[in-house]
């Protein structure tokens, strides 16, 4: 009796920690930029190199309140997929007005890594990468 009910436990614990699996953060992106699959890393979270240069860079003029005309951008303003067309397609007046021009193209990998793995529609509240 003992041992079918242990059996019992390791499959319902087996189907969580599947269903648990598989609704997890992505771990990796495929960048049309680059022809590329991005394995995200350390750099992706939000205290990584990613959240850096978001800080560094873009926040400096996409703050809540700016006299600059920029709206107010913060990781989860677009879905995945649109980062994903902001970095390959380059459409922001930002891209095309030169204030690009200092983060270099690993940089903006970086940068656009950080912005998909943390957007509106990335977020898993079931998954322990997702809590801290």
């Amino acid at each position: 009796m003992k041992r079918s009910a242990l059996v019992v436990v390791v499959m319902v614990l087996f189907v969580f920690l599947g269903v648990s699996l598989a609704q997890a953060s992505p771990k990796k992106r495929f960048d049309p930029g680059t022809q590329t699959c991005r394995i995200f890393d350390k750099d992706s979270t939000w205290w990584g190199n990613g959240a850096e240069i978001f800080r560094n860079n873009c926040k400096s003029c996409h703050f809540r309140g700016n006299d600059k005309g920029a709206p107010f951008l913060y990781s989860e303003s677009k879905s995945s997929r649109a980062w994903n067309r902001v970095f390959f397609k380059k459409y922001p007046e930002c891209a095309q007005d030169g204030s690009w021009g200092n983060l270099t193209l690993e940089d903006q990998l970086v940068l656009n890594d950080y912005l998909y793995r943390n957007a509106n529609d990335t977020y898993d509240p079931n998954d322990a990468d997702d809590c801290g």
